[in-house]
């Protein structure tokens, strides 16, 4: 982060978010939101400060500006990621699958945005997707030489959960 833009308000804002004191920093962040409407930077740390708070509600509109604006690509993705995921805890389902297949998009194979996804067909009663997604996953991740073993077994489930392997 650029303290001189800032004057070191921003770099003090996530310490103390990070520190556990989000409150304060999110004093501090929607000071520097009034300050600088258009920044992105700044609409994604007061979006994370929300949620970090519990104040999902609050959180989406800064997450929508964060996103709108001038984003490193990681930022991006996480802002994505945390709008998807906020639109998800506030049972807004279609706006948050409209999320995650826009960063999907954009980041095609994220991993962590495919979980958040799956969490939300699950939600969505669209299970059979959620499971089919996080058997690939468990498949492309995990490190256990048991499941490594078993990956082209859990790769064919994943594509055909209802189809018997044994017919």
């Amino acid at each position: 982060m650029t303290t001189d833009l800032y004057g070191g308000r921003l770099d003090r804002a996530v310490r103390l978010r990070e520190a556990g004191r989000a409150e304060e920093a999110r004093e501090l962040l929607l000071e520097l939101r009034a300050e600088f409407p258009d920044d992105a930077v700044v609409a994604y740390q007061t979006a994370w400060v929300h949620d970090v708070l519990d104040r999902e509600a609050e959180a989406v509109a800064h997450y929508r500006a964060a996103i709108a604006g001038d984003l490193p690509a990681v930022d991006l993705r996480d802002a994505m990621l945390g709008l998807g995921s906020t639109l998800r805890a506030l049972g807004r389902d279609g706006e948050a699958a409209a999320v995650f297949e826009r960063a999907l998009a954009r980041f095609p194979g994220d991993r962590p945005l495919r979980v958040f996804r799956a969490m939300l067909r699950y939600n969505t009663g669209d299970v059979r997707e959620a499971v089919a997604d996080l058997l690939r996953l468990l498949g492309e991740t995990g490190g256990d030489p048991d499941i490594r073993q078993y990956r082209r077994a859990i790769d064919h489930y994943a594509a055909d959960l209802d189809r018997s392997w044994l017919r």
